[in-house]
């Protein structure tokens, strides 16, 4: 069941746990088509995890856009048309959105 109001922006959001660095790839092609991403990189070493906030942390930065640590190791990254209200931070800390995508 949808939770989110659909003009919540992160009514479309991917959540994807990635196991390795080789899937940057995936978390970039999703943010370039404009859809808010978060990573959740507790499943993985903590030398990849670090080299794919770079990457995550560069994207947003280039397109203009975003980046959020929700928690120690899960990171949101909104696409510059998508505002990120206090509220939607909130739910994500809580795991809100965590089934999404």
């Amino acid at each position: 069941p949808e939770s989110a109001p659909a003009a919540s922006p992160l009514g479309r959001i991917v959540t994807l746990h990635p196991t390795s660095y080789i899937e940057a790839r995936t978390i970039g092609e999703h943010y370039r088509e404009g859809t808010p991403v978060i990573m959740n990189l507790t499943e993985m070493d903590d030398a990849d995890a670090r080299r794919l906030v770079d990457f995550a942390a560069g994207l947003a930065f280039a397109m203009r856009g975003a980046m959020d640590k929700v928690t120690n190791k899960v990171f949101l990254i909104s696409p510059p048309n998508v505002d990120v209200s206090a509220e939607d931070r909130r739910r994500l800390a809580e795991g809100g959105f965590a089934n999404r995508g």
